[in-house]
């Protein structure tokens, strides 16, 4: 596939605007790091060529001058929230993002639970982290904020929380996502800091929207895209304008809390550190475009794929319509419609023609194959099955996996398992896939060719089960569903 971005020259350029900022301080520098640092698969969709994990190598090029510092919100322990991408709650995945940067060699010296009122939920996961011998402190509402600058930089503000200790030149602040007190625990330090004499900084590292790329660019949209359900919407830098008289990329909310932020700033240092967010920040991902037609094309195919997302979302009850109207808008704007996915008008033709619900993938080389339900298989199975086979080139008539050893496995999972599911799943037949491979030559080859789907586009003419929209993201393979239910039942 044709690549957009160059992922060393960013690297590159990236670790040189942080030493770089660091250096402009006396040599500490509290980075609030926002986005994901692993596995931003949104990056990787929009900018073909960047590393899901590029923020991450980053990070292990100066793991001698960084330590981690993770936050997370007591209000999000409380109310269990959940990743959406990973579907795990914000407190698992602060346990899995210490786990995945410590065996990548990177220090973890603390975990903050910001926005503390006492919450017992708040409570027990510090104690379930401090009996593992983890560092967790509590930072509560800061008193003041936002207006009240004397009382928020002062002992009953930024120095009633608990001073937390660091030791290395960089400090990361990440979390497990928005909201969840990064940019109160950087101030809270940078506050005592100042008051033992050292002169540390803040910045700020979001990798969009990208400072650098014009407001409309598609790029730019796809974000808007990807956060219309916490409404966050793109504009033009006013402060950096109105200083420097340049047109850059920014969002409202970092525009909303620009004003207080540059106050607290200048009232803790004593002069004025930034001039405008764009000034913040250290985002040098634009730099790494190399082809923007390949990366205009991308974005768009971005902006439809969360367009049916949040619609199936809509369906299932968790967001509201406003969402789905939003990234329409959206797609108006650039004037593309939901069959610039070439699967999509694919999958529907084909489901029409066979009256089975089907799913479409568009291979490499841009060809299209399809696969439906049958009496064994989800459309999911039979369509990865197609996909394999004709990346193999092995001919459409010969048979993989035979119907001897398919129907025991379904009668089992019905039978003993007392599953509800009427056809096995992906998961079901890549696992019979795989044994037949020890002696099949030709379902060896197909196994041989899973990596090949990765960032394949496919499309569903249906709202998929978990497990089989799980198994076609794990094959790299993005997937999107028309907003219908398979049937009509309300358990799932």
């Amino acid at each position: 596939m044709k690549k957009g971005f160059d992922n060393e020259k960013y690297l590159k350029l990236q670790k040189e605007k942080i030493l770089e900022r660091i250096s402009s301080f006396g040599n500490k520098l509290y980075l609030e790091m926002g986005g994901k640092l692993f596995d931003d698969l949104h990056a990787s969709r929009v900018l073909p060529g960047f590393e899901p994990d590029v923020k991450i190598k980053l990070l292990c090029s100066m793991k001698d001058k960084a330590e981690i510092v993770i936050c997370i919100s007591a209000n999000d322990i409380e109310r269990n929230r959940i990743r959406a991408d990973l579907g795990l709650s914000y407190d698992n995945e602060v346990l899995r993002l210490i786990d995945s940067f410590r065996g990548l060699g990177l220090y973890v010296s603390s975990i903050i639970i910001t926005l503390y009122k006492g919450q017992s939920s708040a409570q027990k996961f510090a104690t379930k982290l401090e009996r593992r011998g983890e560092k967790v402190y509590f930072h509560q509402y800061t008193k003041g904020y936002p207006n009240d600058i004397d009382t928020i930089v002062s002992d009953e503000g930024y120095g009633a929380n608990p001073y937390i200790k660091t030791t290395r030149p960089l400090v990361v602040v990440t979390a497990p996502g928005p909201s969840s007190g990064k940019l109160a625990t950087c101030l809270s330090q940078l506050y005592h800091e100042y008051k033992r004499g050292v002169k540390a900084g803040y910045a700020k590292f979001e990798t969009f929207p990208v400072w650098n790329l014009p407001l409309k660019h598609p790029v730019n949209v796809a974000y808007e895209a990807a956060t219309a359900d916490i409404k966050d919407i793109n504009m033009i830098d006013s402060y950096h304008f109105n200083k420097y008289g340049k047109l850059t990329i920014n969002y409202n909310r970092d525009l909303e809390v620009f004003p207080v932020l540059k106050n607290i700033l200048k009232k803790i240092i004593g002069k004025d550190l930034y001039y405008s967010p764009t000034d913040m920040g250290v985002n040098m991902v634009g730099y790494g475009i190399v082809d923007d037609e390949v990366c205009q094309k991308a974005s768009k195919e971005e902006i439809v794929r969360r367009y049916f997302r949040y619609y199936c979302d809509y369906k299932k009850g968790n967001a509201s319509f406003d969402t789905v109207d939003r990234v329409q808008m959206l797609m108006n704007e650039l004037e593309i419609t939901k069959d610039f996915l070439p699967v999509v008008p694919f999958a529907k033709r084909i489901s029409k023609e066979s009256g089975h619900p089907t799913i479409a993938l568009e291979l490499p080389d841009n060809s299209l194959v399809a696969g439906k339900t049958k009496s064994l298989l989800s459309a999911s199975g039979a369509v990865v099955l197609n996909a394999l086979k004709t990346l193999a080139g092995i001919e459409d008539g010969v048979t993989l996996i035979s119907d001897e050893i398919l129907r025991p496995i379904l009668e089992l999972k019905i039978n003993t398992l007392k599953s509800k599911s009427s056809v096995l799943t992906l998961d079901d037949v890549l696992i019979a896939l795989a044994i037949c491979g020890t002696k099949n030559e030709n379902a060896r080859k197909c196994l041989n060719k899973l990596e090949d789907l990765k960032g394949c586009n496919a499309h569903s003419t249906y709202i998929l089960s978990a497990s089989d929209e799980n198994t076609l993201k794990k094959l790299g393979i993005n997937i999107t569903c028309e907003p219908h239910f398979a049937n009509n039942n309300l358990f799932i």
